[in-house]
């Protein structure tokens, strides 16, 4: 989207209060909105480093191409996630209006991107090695209100999608299949043999730690299955891809639950140190590879008061920009007031979803159990969620003729010129 409020960002806290909390209708009024968007500034210096990483084309669409993107570097402690944001914006942004901007309106803030074309949460089971084994769940927070609403107002016209599952050819140098996007979803694969190192694991303890990497395997597969096979040309199939990934990621957290909870209940309390230690030294690498920002953290104190933060007044600025065109629907549409009325509680259910989706990370629980617990609780909320959206929007299209429906779908990519 362009930046049309660029110039106005200071005015954004002053001017827009009483029509965003009309807007959005969020309980809290338009602190809790601004909130909720300044609690994405935690990825802010992630993000200034990723986008360097896109502009300088470091990380190309073969990278896609490997089963291990980051190669040798995750040996030597290179930060992944702005190899991870790199590489995701490769994916996003090769396929839209032809990958010749920068970034992407639908970004998240770490510089990463929920949808890669056609595929919802690329990094899935790398987001799950992050949460539950080294104590990260950073990336899984970020999921939520953008994705959704990406999901309806799609950043990709059909034809743009389309390239992603074309047949490979001389193209496929650029734009990365869709296959391709979901077979990297766990980049740096379990960490088996670093576990094993620390822990100084005997016999049965390796047995155990074996059938926890089949565990992990299998759920992997079973999450690359839900990748799209064909291009989803409405909104309804993209909430619905959105469904079946988080199904099957859910269905990987049940997968990996008893073999995780047997190998940690073999270790005494002097190897579990070691184990916590891994998320400590990996949490430690990554600090020292990026600025510290107090003011980040503090966005989600909720005595914070953002409107006097001129990076959370960006925040909201990004989130404003993604409010819904609702008068502009109901004109182009023709809405009679049934459907209007329709629109509002649509809208009015995607909004909600800001609330039950918070950006702000938690303290991560202490055991690997109980993080594993944790993220599928997140997942569930978040299908909830999408179920929500999923079925207001039917009730919104029920009676709508076929020429109103391809015109809200027109709305995406014109959302995104």
């Amino acid at each position: 989207m362009g930046l049309a409020l660029a110039g106005a960002a200071l005015a954004l806290a002053v001017l827009l209060p009483d029509r965003a909390e009309a807007q959005f209708g969020l309980g809290g009024g338009p602190l809790g909105v601004a909130r909720f968007a300044v609690g994405h500034v935690i990825g802010l210096s992630r993000l200034r480093h990723a986008r360097m990483a896109v502009r300088g084309g470091r990380y190309r669409s073969a990278a896609l191409r490997s089963q291990d993107p980051r190669g040798a570097q995750r040996e030597q402690l290179s930060n992944p996630y702005i190899l991870r944001a790199a590489l995701s914006a490769q994916a996003a942004l090769s396929g839209w209006r032809g990958g010749r901007r920068p970034q992407g309106w639908w970004r998240h803030p770490d510089g990463s991107y929920g949808w890669a074309g056609p595929v919802f949460w690329p990094f899935a089971h790398d987001d799950l090695t992050n949460a539950v084994i080294f104590a990260d769940a950073t990336s899984i927070s970020l999921y939520g209100y953008g994705d959704i609403y990406a999901a309806i107002f799609a950043p990709y016209a059909a034809t743009e999608l389309a390239a992603y599952t074309a047949p490979q050819g001389r193209r496929a140098r650029k734009i990365p299949s869709a296959q391709n996007i979901c077979d990297v979803s766990d980049p740096a694969g379990f960490p088996a043999d670093r576990i094993a190192a620390a822990v100084q694991l005997s016999e049965l303890h390796r047995t155990a730690l074996d059938d926890l990497s089949a565990a992990w395997l299998s759920a992997r597969d079973s999450i690359r299955s839900a990748c799209p096979t064909q291009v989803p040309a409405t909104a309804t199939e993209r909430l619905g891809l959105m469904r079946e990934r988080l199904e099957a990621m859910i269905k990987a957290t049940d997968t990996i639950a008893p073999q995780l909870a047997k190998f940690v209940d073999l270790l005494d309390d002097g190897q579990k140190a070691k184990l916590d230690a891994l998320a400590n030294e990996r949490r430690a690498a990554l600090a020292a590879g990026q600025r510290k920002d107090a003011r980040a953290e503090a966005a989600c104190d909720p005595d914070n008061d953002p409107r006097y933060d001129v990076k959370a007044q960006r925040q909201y600025e990004q989130l404003v920009q993604q409010q819904w065109p609702a008068a502009d629907i109901a004109s182009t549409l023709k809405l009679d007031d049934i459907a209007r009325a329709r629109l509002d509680v649509l809208q009015d259910t995607t909004l909600r979803t800001m609330e039950t989706l918070s950006a702000c990370p938690t303290k991560a629980a202490a055991t690997p159990q109980a993080r594993l617990a944790a993220v599928k609780a997140r997942l569930e909320t978040m299908l909830q969620a999408v179920k929500g959206v999923g079925d207001a929007l039917d009730d919104f299209e029920a009676d709508l003729s076929d020429e109103q429906k391809a015109g809200f779908e027109a709305m995406g990519p014109k959302r995104g010129a």
